[in-house]
């Protein structure tokens, strides 16, 4: 019976049997990571960075920290672009070549469901964005311009909305 309980002690004990092999347990599992990390953090940090922002230039640093609102003043009474002005600038890109599923200008089948839908929803298209079109308002052009430029491809492509006037034109002639 003591040769049966010394086989199951000596089938319950570890790897580690004697003290040296104890220390080098502790030493490669526990101090040699220490220092690893700290050898890394000493390499991550020991670079010679310069000082935030003591390189940069005036601009850069204008760039940086300009406020994320701004306020641009315009010329009420400047002449409005047309729709086909308005076009070539901001909508030529996609609507030209048919980019992600816009309808190509001047494609009658294409642009039949969305001018059944009438001006005043391809206007709220336009100015708010659908799909991988990006909102115009607020942009380049006046919401008015926007709709000029809204007419001018629907009308090319069979639709005859009439062209969008300034409010303040639109009440003068009433």
């Amino acid at each position: 019976m003591s040769e049966h309980a010394n086989e199951s002690h000596e089938a319950h004990t570890g790897p580690i049997k004697t003290p040296k092999q104890l220390l080098l347990a502790v030493l490669f599992s526990f101090v040699v990571p220490v220092f690893i990390i700290i050898g890394l953090v000493h390499y991550v940090t020991g670079h010679n960075l310069p000082e935030a922002g003591a390189s940069s230039t005036p601009a850069e640093i204008d760039a940086r920290i300009h406020p994320v609102a701004q306020v641009e003043v315009r010329d009420a009474n400047r002449e409005l672009k047309t729709g086909e002005q308005v076009f070539k600038a901001q909508c030529s890109t996609c609507h030209a070549a048919g980019v992600a599923g816009s309808p190509k200008f001047e494609d009658a089948k294409a642009w039949a469901p969305r001018i059944a839908k009438g001006y005043e929803a391809l206007l709220n298209s336009a100015l708010h964005g659908k799909g991988a079109m990006g909102a115009q308002g607020g942009g380049d052009f006046d919401d008015v311009e926007v709709g000029r430029g809204v007419v001018y491809m629907a009308n090319a492509a069979g639709a005859k909305f009439a062209v969008p006037q300034p409010v303040a034109a639109a009440q003068a002639k009433n």
